[in-house]
């Protein structure tokens, strides 16, 4: 049994690294596949470099978003466009290696769960920094406190769920998807193989005072928690990051 994987990435100003991200899916092992590219107005070269790569292999579609609305829409236009089973999640500078698919859709099959995840590793242009190895298992509780699920690695079945899109707002977009599924299935599982590459980018630094904003903001606007729940997921999420960090 080979479920077709609609595979989702949105691009942005991604010529420096979309064909290596593209020519990861392209060399997976498990070839049912579409990649669904939704690309958010880039002004450089991202959409004539993924169009040349349309052109050779017609599992890759492309389409361009009517206006800049960032990572979280143009993920739900690729969503909607959907026809797999499975839908995977991959950004245009991060990797999967050759095996993350079939391994995963062999996973989910036998044992019957509707999220997976896998563990990933950390790197550069330059080297491979520490691997990421989430618990075997989170609950909607667990996940609160801290995104264990890396969304380069996160896969939903929606022949269980349906299709399941992301809340629009600019940051923690899946993270908060994760938490709607997680309201509706006891628990999502992981493999505790690195199957996927994660590249770090030296400005993600500048962008944490941001990163916390939206973090509460997901507690009270989109779950919409209490004062008293918000406060303690989000206390709970700085102390988590601080000892992440800290590593």
């Amino acid at each position: 049994m080979t479920p077709l994987v609609s595979v989702i990435m949105p691009t942005y100003n991604a010529e420096r690294y979309v064909i290596d991200s593209i020519q990861s899916v392209l060399e997976q092992t498990y070839q049912n596949w579409e990649l669904l590219i939704t690309d958010d107005l880039s002004t450089d070269n991202t959409v004539e470099l993924i169009k040349e790569e349309a052109k050779k292999d017609p599992r890759i579609k492309l389409f361009i978003q009517g206006q800049n609305g960032g990572a979280g829409l143009a993920r739900n236009n690729a969503i909607s466009r959907a026809e797999g089973r499975f839908i995977a999640f991959l950004d245009a500078d991060d990797l999967w290696l050759p095996e993350k698919l079939e391994k995963q859709v062999a996973f989910a099959l036998k044992n019957d769960h509707a999220l997976t995840f896998t563990a990933y590793q950390k790197f550069t242009t330059e080297a491979k920094l520490g691997q990421v190895i989430p618990p075997k298992s989170v609950t909607f509780k667990q996940l609160l406190g801290s995104n264990v699920i890396g969304c380069l690695t996160a896969m939903y079945d929606t022949e269980k769920l349906g299709k399941v899109y992301m809340p629009s707002i600019r940051k923690r977009q899946d993270h908060a998807l994760w938490l709607t599924i997680l309201q509706q299935i006891p628990m999502a599982a992981s493999l505790q193989e690195p199957l996927a590459l994660y590249r770090v980018d030296s400005g993600m630094s500048k962008n944490k005072f941001k990163i916390i904003v939206w973090q509460w903001r997901l507690y009270r606007e989109v779950l919409g928690l209490n004062l008293f729940l918000s406060s303690r997921y989000f206390l709970e999420y700085l102390v988590k990051g601080y000892l992440k960090y800290k590593k």
